[in-house]
C-alpha cells in the first residue's frame, strides 16, 4: 500500500483521513492546529513538518482545505508541496475548489514529475466518517488507477469523471443544488407551518413524495431536531455558491437562481455569522413568520448505518459509447 500524506484534518478532511489509519494505510498527517492532529497520532499517524517533507516521504499527498487560497499556500509557500513532490507522486485535491485554480497548481506539479488529480467529496460528514461518501475524480486514467485502493478506503462511490479540474465542476454543481433544495425547504417547511401542517407528517409526505431529496433526509432533519447541525457552515455555502457561478461565468451564462441564493445566503451570514451552521439560514423566515419550525423524534445529528465496504467505480452509462 502506498504511503500517505494527509494535509488538512477539519470537519471532512479529519473523516476521511481517520478511515484511511483505521484500513491500515501508512499516514501522515498535518494541520495547522496540531492538536487537531493528536487523536491521529495516538493511533499510529505520523506527524508532517511541513507540506514539503510530507510530499517526499509519501508516495500520495492528498489536501482537503477550506479554500482555494489554501490550498494555494500550501503548495507554493518555500516549504510547499510542490518542492517535495518529484517522479510518480500523486497530488489528489479533495478541496472544494476552483477549476482553473486546481489547473493552475496541477501544471505546476507536471512541471517537477508528479500527477496531479482533482477528488472532491460529497455525500454529507456522516458519510465522510464511515468510508461511505462519493469521490468525484478528474485527472489521467493512469493516476486514477494509482490511487484507486486508497480512494477506496474513503469512498464507496468513486467516479472517474474526466481531466483534470472536471472533478471540481461537478462538486459545485452537486452543492449548488444541494444549496438549492435547503432553501426550496425551508420555504416548504415554514409555509407548511404556517398553513397549519402537523410538520411530523409534512416531513413524511415530503420524503415519500416526488419532493424527496437527500438534502430533504438529511437537512430537515436536524432543522426539525432544532440543532441545524449538519457539519457545514454559512461560508462554505457562499464559496461553493460563488464558485458555481464562476463556472457559468467562464462559458459565458448568465444564471438566474445563483444570483438570488447568493443574497440569501449574504442575508444569512449578515444576520448569524457566517460560521452559523447552514441550515440556519431557515431563521430568516421562522423570524419573518414568527413561527419555530420544530418537531420531536428527529436527531440532532446524521449518522450514516450502510456498513463500511470497499468502494468501486461508477460506470458512467454511455460515455464509452459515445467516444
Amino acid at each position: 500500500m502506498a504511503k500517505v500524506g494527509f494535509i488538512g484534518l477539519g470537519n471532512v478532511g479529519g473523516k476521511l483521513a481517520g478511515s484511511l489509519l483505521r484500513n491500515g494505510v501508512d499516514l501522515t498527517v498535518r494541520d495547522l492546529n496540531q492538536s487537531v492532529a493528536q487523536p491521529f497520532l495516538d493511533a499510529g499517524a505520523k506527524w508532517g513538518e511541513s507540506p514539503k517533507q510530507m510530499a517526499e516521504a509519501t508516495d500520495i499527498l492528498i489536501t482537503c482545505l477550506p479554500s482555494p487560497d489554501a490550498s494555494a499556500r500550501v503548495m507554493e509557500a518555500e516549504d510547499g508541496a510542490l518542492k517535495g513532490l518529484s517522479e510518480g507522486k500523486i497530488w489528489a485535491e479533495m478541496s472544494t475548489t476552483d477549476e482553473a485554480e486546481v489547473k493552475r497548481l496541477g501544471a505546476l506539479v507536471k512541471e517537477v514529475g508528479a500527477a496531479p488529480i482533482d477528488c472532491p467529496v460529497s455525500g454529507g460528514c456522516h458519510r465522510a466518517a464511515t468510508g461511505n461518501i462519493a469521490i468525484f475524480v478528474g485527472g489521467e486514467r493512469a493516476a486514477f488507477e494509482r490511487i484507486m485502493p486508497v480512494l477506496a478506503h474513503m469512498g464507496r462511490r468513486i467516479l472517474h469523471t474526466g481531466p483534470l479540474g472536471s472533478a471540481s465542476v461537478l462538486k459545485v454543481v452537486t452543492n449548488y443544488l444541494a444549496t438549492a433544495n435547503l432553501l426550496t425547504l425551508c420555504e416548504a417547511l415554514v409555509t407548511s407551518k404556517v398553513a397549519g401542517m402537523d410538520l411530523n407528517t409534512t416531513y413524511e409526505a415530503i420524503r415519500i413524495s416526488s419532493g424527496n431529496s437527500f438534502v430533504h433526509e438529511t437537512e430537515s432533519q436536524v432543522i426539525l431536531n432544532g440543532s441545524r447541525d449538519i457539519n457545514f457552515t454559512m461560508d462554505l455555502v457562499y464559496k461553493d455558491i460563488r464558485l458555481f457561478s464562476e463556472v457559468a461565468k467562464r462559458g459565458n451564462l448568465q444564471l438566474e437562481l445563483a444570483p438570488m441564493m447568493v443574497e440569501i445566503i449574504e442575508d444569512g451570514q449578515k444576520r448569524f455569522g457566517p460560521r452559523e451552521h447552514s441550515p440556519n439560514i431557515i431563521k430568516r423566515l421562522e423570524e419573518a413568520a414568527g413561527v419555530d419550525i420544530l418537531a420531536p423524534g428527529f436527531p440532532p445529528e446524521m449518522v450514516d448505518d450502510e456498513p463500511e465496504v470497499p468502494g468501486d467505480e461508477v460506470n458512467v452509462k454511455g460515455r464509452d459509447d459515445a467516444r
